[in-house]
């Protein structure tokens, strides 16, 4: 059973795709100075039952994972750090292969990117093939190659040090003015310290530079085309590499569509907006359930139920005998901001909250913010998330950089437009104090074969970014009647649009999306996400 997870933001998976359709010229400058790329073919890395369990292979799958692992093909492509200076330092982009089924009717090539940015795409093609019978007919006519962005995995990368502790723990209830300038003191000191020890190599890492690597991977692949399947911030590498390469950019499918023009402080705007308006939602739900829940019987009364239990909890923290830290106002304010697929258990979070005398936490309350003991990754773990290509990433792009002051007025404006939900923001010093130069890049309208998957209720990819993102670069908008971030892949109905529209080129105007609260059973185990950012995705 897949396991249920309430968040304090929405967590993303991505994968991205590649077919061939015909043979072409490579370019030289896809080349590195005029020289063929070539793939650097070697043994694939051994995986334990324990580390295949630990990335998320359950114990079910494991029989059919074994054969897909041993037909994987491993390598890597030397691809130069600097595009600009093909003759300069190389790094290596680490990918796999697992070669179509049905050669006699082979498209092409179909690559894998996990989104972030920062995650590794190295065993996707894998994951592909067990998801559900509709994916795994990717498999069958397109080569899936999987691959790690540079600065993420397998691939040439630098790891910084995450801020540390922050001396004194913070007082429950609303972050004040004075903690905050600590956070964004303690927050600026790291970023800083991270961008200046390794800048010939961090002030690479941006969309345009994974996108101009994987038309090298392409180009050593023997491929005239690279078509592409991105989720999350996957879909900003697929609309970069589609206007820096419109040649040699296939068909395009973007899942959870990234806004055209990406500003940090605008990214996080959109967000919270969505996810206040994504919370009516969910409190119309709570009042047709009002029997379970006890928290309203019209939308209205369910809202000032939330609202005065914020007040409550951030005035009166509840300190329970069992769990490490104060209860305030956040927790409801998090449980409100849930896809629809988790409203039960979120609906029984307020209720436990609401109706709770203490001592020690109600059960639900409890299984959140305490969970199961976090195991130590086994020997061989592959790295699935590499934050540092993450910061780097988004801070390279982000013309925003915000001051303390700037960064502050902005958070207090956020927390005051959404009273519902602004209490499950968290304030970070963003991209302030990244010391690298600006590098935006502006993606430009094409005419080549692309499909905007945009979720109408979605709070982690903001449903009006799919229509400004066509508006920027043109293609069809393919509409899913759900809030859950990146869904077309693992509900079946619209995969098979998905491997439709990859093996036809043509696809509908959308479909229905992920199950909603009253058509799926939650898991038991619950737990609350209180480790992203702003940055994280």
């Amino acid at each position: 059973m897949r396991r249920q997870v309430l968040k304090r933001k929405g967590s993303a998976v991505a994968v991205a795709a590649v077919a061939l359709t015909s043979l072409a010229v490579v370019p030289a400058a896809a080349t590195g100075g005029g020289s063929a790329p070539t793939v650097a073919w070697q043994t694939c890395p051994a995986y334990s039952d324990e580390v295949l369990r630990a990335i998320g292979f359950p114990d079910e799958v494991l029989p059919e994972a074994r054969p897909q692992l041993a037909r994987m093909e491993c390598g890597t492509v030397s691809v130069p750090l600097d595009h600009r200076a093909p003759r300069g330092r190389k790094i290596d982009v680490a990918i796999t292969r697992l070669k179509a089924t049905d050669q006699a009717h082979r498209l092409g090539s179909l690559a894998l990117n996990p989104g972030g940015p920062g995650g590794s795409g190295y065993l996707m093609g894998v994951q592909l093939t067990l998801l559900n019978d509709e994916t795994r007919k990717l498999g069958r006519r397109y080569d899936l190659i999987g691959f790690d962005p540079r600065g993420v995995g397998y691939s040439t990368k630098v790891t910084c040090s995450p801020p540390g502790p922050g001396g004194e723990e913070p007082e429950p209830g609303p972050i004040t003015k004075e903690a905050a300038r600590a956070s964004f003191d303690r927050e600026s000191a790291a970023l800083k310290a991270c961008g200046e020890s390794d800048p010939a190599f961090l002030g690479q890492l941006t969309a345009e530079n994974v996108a101009r690597d994987l038309d090298v991977v392409r180009a050593a692949l023997r491929e005239p085309k690279l078509d592409f399947l991105g989720v999350s911030w996957g879909t900003w590498l697929g609309a970069v590499y589609r206007s820096a390469f419109p040649a040699t950019a296939g068909r395009v499918f973007l899942d959870s569509v990234a806004p055209p023009h990406f500003r940090l402080d605008a990214f996080e705007n959109g967000r919270a907006m969505a996810g206040e308006r994504s919370s009516a939602r969910q409190m119309a739900w709570l009042a047709e359930h009002h029997d379970t829940y006890g928290l309203g019987a019209t939308p209205e009364q369910v809202r000032a139920t939330v609202l005065a239990m914020v007040q409550d909890f951030d005035t009166n923290p509840r300190r329970y005998t069992d769990v490490p830290e104060p209860v305030d106002g956040s927790l409801v304010s998090v449980s409100t901001v849930q896809p629809s697929e988790i409203w039960p258990l979120a609906g029984t979070v307020l209720k436990e909250l609401r109706e709770s005398t203490g001592p020690t936490a109600p059960p639900t309350v409890k299984d959140i913010l305490v969970g199961p003991p976090r195991e130590p990754a086994p020997p061989g773990t592959p790295e699935r998330q590499n934050s540092t290509m993450g910061r780097a990433t988004f801070c390279n792009e982000d013309p925003s950089r915000l001051d303390f002051e700037h960064a502050w007025a902005a958070f207090e404006k956020r927390l005051a437009d959404n009273p519902v939900t602004g209490r499950s923001l968290r304030f970070s010093a963003g991209c302030g104090a990244w010391p690298l130069p600006v590098q935006e890049y502006r993606v430009r309208r094409g005419t080549g074969s692309l499909v905007l998957a945009g979720h109408r209720h979605e709070t982690v990819s903001v449903f009006e970014w799919t229509a400004e993102m066509r508006n920027a670069v043109g293609g069809k908008v393919y509409t899913v009647e759900d809030d859950v971030h990146g869904s077309v892949l693992r509900v079946p109905e619209c995969a098979a649009d998905l491997v439709g529209y990859f093996t036809t080129g043509r696809v509908d105007g959308g479909c229905p999306g992920a199950p909603g609260p009253d058509e799926t059973t939650p898991s038991a185990t619950m737990t609350l996400d209180l480790t992203g950012t702003a940055l994280a995705d």
